[in-house]
C-alpha cells in the first residue's frame, strides 16, 4: 500500500484535489513461447507487481501527467499532432488516441503514476501502463462501455502506432483479463480464452533475472518467424498450429535442418501448453515442472534463443531439484521462471545467487511473484 499512499500524496501536492486510483498488472507466461505468431496457445497470468495511477478529469483539452519513478512531468493535447517526445508519455498519449479513433471519449485529465513492475525483466511494464490508463479512461469518460478485449487491443495498437513495437496481444490481454489464482489459456488464432486454477500451497513462482541482454546483429525474431512460415507453406497449412509431428517428418528431407528444428519446437510447444492445462486441473505440479524443463530444452537447442547465462540458471535449478524452470520471454537474456517447492525456496535463491555471481561477476535479481488480478479500480 506504500505505492498508493505515495501516489495519493503526490497527486494532492500537484493538483490540489484527489482523483480516482487505478492499477494494472505486469505478467508472466508460464509456458507457450513463440507460439503466438504461429496461431497456437499462450498461458499467461497477471502478477502482484503493478503500475498504479491516480487520475482526475481537469475540464481542459490537455493531459497533465507526472511520473514519480522518473520524476518527470509532461503536458500534451489530444490531437495527433500533440504527440509528446518523451517515450513513457507516448504510451499514455497512444492510449488516448486509440480510444478516440474507435469513437470513444477522452477529455483532459491530470494523472500521477508509479509502479513496482521491474523494468527490463520481461514482465511487460509497458502493457501494465497501457492497460491501467485504458481501463481508467474507459471508466472515467466512457461508462465502461468499451469491452475488455478492445481495451487489450487499444494497448497493442498503442505499441504498434506510437511506440514502434510490433507486439502480439498476449501482454495486454494478461494485464486486462488477469484473475487472482488463475492462469489463462489464450488461443492466439480464435482469441478464445479459458481460466485454469493456479494456487499451490506447496510451490512458489520465482523469477531469476540474469540482468543480461545480448545485443544481436540481425533480427533473430524475424528469422524464426520466417522459418515457421516457410514450413507452414510447405505443409499447406495456414500456420503451424495445424501441423503435427508426423506431418513435419514427411517433409523433413525437403526443408533445411534449421527450418525443421524451428517447426519441431513450435509443434511440440503447442502440445505442452495443453498438457500443462490438464495437469493443473488435476493439481499435478510435477508434470507442469517437467513440461517447463522440456520447453527450456527446446528453446535452447531447437529454437536457439537461449544464451549461456540462462542455460546456467536452468542447470542450477535442475541440479537443486527445482520442480520446473525455463527461459521466459523471447530469449537471448532476461529471466528464467521457476516453480519451486516451498521447502527449497530459500536455499534455491541463495545458491543460484551465489553461483551466478561467482561465474558472471554480478548477482541476478530475484522476484517472487503471485498470480493476481489484472486491470482494476482501487478507490475513489
Amino acid at each position: 500500500m506504500e505505492l498508493k499512499e505515495k501516489i495519493r500524496k503526490t497527486f494532492l501536492e500537484r493538483f490540489n484535489e484527489p482523483g480516482t486510483v487505478y492499477a494494472s498488472a505486469g505478467r508472466i507466461n508460464l509456458i507457450g513461447e513463440h507460439t503466438d505468431y504461429n496461431g497456437g496457445f499462450v498461458f499467461p497470468g497477471a502478477i502482484d507487481k503493478v503500475i498504479m495511477a491516480e487520475i482526475r478529469p481537469n475540464g481542459m483539452e490537455k493531459v497533465r501527467v507526472f511520473s514519480i519513478d522518473i520524476n518527470e512531468y509532461v503536458e500534451f493535447g489530444l490531437k495527433e499532432e500533440d504527440a509528446p517526445n518523451e517515450q513513457w508519455a507516448r504510451y499514455i498519449f497512444g492510449v488516448c488516441r486509440e480510444i478516440q479513433k474507435r469513437g470513444g471519449v477522452v477529455k483532459g485529465f491530470d494523472a500521477v503514476f508509479a509502479g513496482n513492475v521491474p523494468l527490463g525483466a520481461g514482465l511487460s511494464s509497458s502493457a501494465a501502463l497501457e492497460s491501467c490508463f485504458a481501463f481508467a479512461l474507459n471508466d472515467l469518460f466512457n461508462g465502461n462501455t468499451i469491452d475488455k478485449f478492445e481495451l487489450a487491443k487499444i494497448g497493442q495498437s498503442t505499441e504498434h502506432n506510437y511506440c514502434g513495437v510490433m507486439c502480439g496481444i498476449m501482454d495486454q490481454f494478461a494485464s486486462v483479463f488477469g484473475k487472482k489464482d488463475n492462469l489463462m489459456r489464450l488461443d492466439c488464432r480464435s482469441m478464445e480464452y479459458e481460466y485454469f486454477p493456479f494456487k499451490s500451497d506447496s510451490h512458489k513462482l520465482v523469477l531469476v533475472d540474469s540482468r543480461v541482454k545480448h545485443e544481436l546483429k540481425d533480427s533473430p525474431y524475424n528469422k524464426r518467424r520466417e522459418s515457421c512460415e516457410r514450413v507452414a507453406k510447405k505443409l499447406g497449412v495456414e500456420t503451424l498450429r495445424d501441423a503435427t509431428a508426423e506431418m513435419l517428418n514427411t517433409v523433413k528431407g525437403e526443408i533445411t535442418a534449421e527450418d525443421y528444428m524451428r517447426a519441431k519446437f513450435v509443434i511440440e510447444e503447442k502440445e505442452r501448453v495443453l498438457d500443462v492445462c490438464d495437469a493443473l486441473v488435476k493439481g499435478d505440479y510435477e508434470t507442469v515442472g517437467k513440461k517447463m524443463y522440456e520447453t527450456h530444452d527446446g528453446l535452447s537447442k531447437d529454437y536457439e534463443v537461449s544464451c549461456e547465462e540462462l542455460d546456467f540458471l536452468n542447470d542450477v535449478a535442475k541440479e537443486l531439484g527445482v520442480t520446473g524452470s525455463r527461459i521466459m520471454g523471447g530469449g537471448f537474456g532476461g529471466c528464467t521462471i521457476n516453480l519451486v517447492k516451498n521447502d527449497l525456496h530459500d536455499d534455491f535463491i541463495k545458491v543460484v545467487t551465489d553461483r551466478f555471481n561467482e561465474k558472471y561477476g554480478h548477482k541476478p535479481e530475484i522476484y517472487d511473484v503471485v498470480i493476481s488480478d489484472g486491470a482494476r479500480k482501487i478507490e475513489d
